[in-house]
């Protein structure tokens, strides 16, 4: 693992450390190449004053200047650059500074965000959106489709074992044994995953705040797992973000995640002023 590597690992399990019942999700395990599928969805690297890297997310493009993230990744940060390249290679310029397919930003979070009130879980994020507004607009060439926001209050109309579509980057496969932590038993192929996974039924105020969503490998389904977060959940076969990865609840990441709910009027209000800005 190289310095800056370790550096990305070191904030996220410090992060991991401090809130013992909610992790901060990230890439897909038991996931497939991505290739060209999700062309929008973006490597996301947050910087301090300073221009150091802080972290990682994903993000996806939602027009040519707006990328939507985590509340969890842009909080705090002062610069952001994104990427969107299905592997990130060695002339990518990654982490450090612009490359192939990489364009600048700023990060804003939304007014609300909280990463001390879930509303049930201690010590985790509510509101848990970002954005990405980048000074210069992706060009069609690199990408020519964009996420779409879902319609106020889509989910609650939605069955329970929905399908939906996890795409991310960062860690996808764990090492275990070995005397290793869980936490720092993950492996980053530094590309773009997919997978399929499914809704189910969560109850009480984590239910009108977040999405439950299956992390169970087994029959072909996959999940998010920690270490870079933000990454959208689709309604299966569509561009339609239903939410973003937020947290797991355990170190090997199964069982099931969750994901920040995108449908909710508040929500959809704050990312439409920047992607409507004349109103």
């Amino acid at each position: 693992m190289n310095k800056i590597a370790a550096r990305f690992a070191s904030v996220i399990i410090g992060v991991f450390l401090f809130m013992s019942s909610a992790i901060p999700a990230g890439a897909i395990q038991n996931g497939e190449f991505d290739f060209n599928e999700h062309p929008y969805v973006c490597l996301v690297v947050f910087y301090d004053q300073a221009g150091r890297p802080l972290w990682r997310t994903t993000g996806s493009l939602l027009s040519p200047t707006v990328v939507l993230t985590a509340g969890h990744g842009t909080s705090g940060t002062s610069t952001a650059r994104v990427w969107f390249l299905n592997r990130i290679t060695a002339g990518s310029g990654y982490p450090n500074g612009g490359g192939i397919n990489a364009y600048a930003g700023v990060p804003r979070t939304i007014e609300g965000y909280s990463s001390q009130n879930s509303g049930g879980l201690p010590r985790f994020d509510y509101h848990d959106v970002g954005l990405v507004i980048l000074n210069s607009p992706v060009p069609a060439r690199v990408v020519s489709q964009y996420a779409a926001l879902p319609a106020e209050g889509l989910i609650d109309t939605l069955p329970m074992m929905s399908a939906v579509d996890l795409v991310g980057y960062g860690v996808t496969s764990q090492e275990k044994g070995k005397g290793i932590a869980p936490a720092d038993s993950w492996l980053w192929d530094r590309q773009r995953n997919s997978a399929p996974a499914s809704l189910v039924t969560s109850n009480g105020v984590l239910n009108s705040e977040f999405l439950k969503i299956t992390a169970n490998p087994a029959k072909n389904r996959g999940g998010a797992t920690f270490g870079d977060s933000g990454g959208p959940v689709l309604f299966a076969g569509t561009n339609v973000i239903l939410g973003i990865n937020s947290f797991v609840t355990n170190p090997n990441c199964d069982g099931v995640t969750y994901a920040q709910r995108l449908d909710l009027p508040d929500i959809l209000d704050w990312i439409h002023e920047f992607l409507d800005p004349s109103g």
